[in-house]
């Protein structure tokens, strides 16, 4: 099962980086392969929330359904996706950094192929890192420019 963590300094409050993270319609400015997240459910997001990820990916583009598994203000955040070809676990885990102002923001992401989805697990292994860092990256540039 593909699986990849990063950990990052952010030179940001974790509230100012939560509040990055919890904010649906700001999915597309960090996460390069979306180009809109849904809080299906309305209000504020909350354990059970019903999420719909929209995706492109080169040329194919594509929806999962999906839903808010933890949230704990400022602390962690964990959504969970699913198609038929996969399930997406997205976790952060935020605590405070070395500094007051700091955030040690920890990314993981699992994947867990089935059925025809099974054949991009090699593909997914080598591509999972690249995905992981680069969210990290903008993520990083996103709350450190206020």
């Amino acid at each position: 099962m593909p699986n990849h963590a990063r950990t990052e300094i952010v030179d940001a409050s974790p509230a100012a980086v939560f509040a990055i993270l919890d904010d649906v319609t700001r999915a597309p400015e960090w996460l390069k392969r979306c180009t809109r997240l849904d809080n299906v459910t309305g209000g504020p997001t909350a354990a059970g929330t019903q999420l719909r990820y929209h995706y492109k990916d080169g040329r194919r583009t594509g929806v999962m359904d999906g839903k808010v598994l933890a949230r704990e203000q400022d602390r962690k955040l964990t959504n969970w996706f699913t198609d038929r070809m996969m399930d997406v676990t997205v976790d952060f885990d935020l605590a405070p950094g070395p500094s007051p102002e700091q955030t040690r923001l920890t990314h993981t992401i699992t994947i867990g192929t089935k059925g025809f989805g099974k054949i991009f697990t090699p593909m997914i292994n080598r591509q999972l890192p690249g995905q992981t860092e680069s969210a990290m990256t903008e993520l990083k540039r996103l709350a450190e420019s206020g």
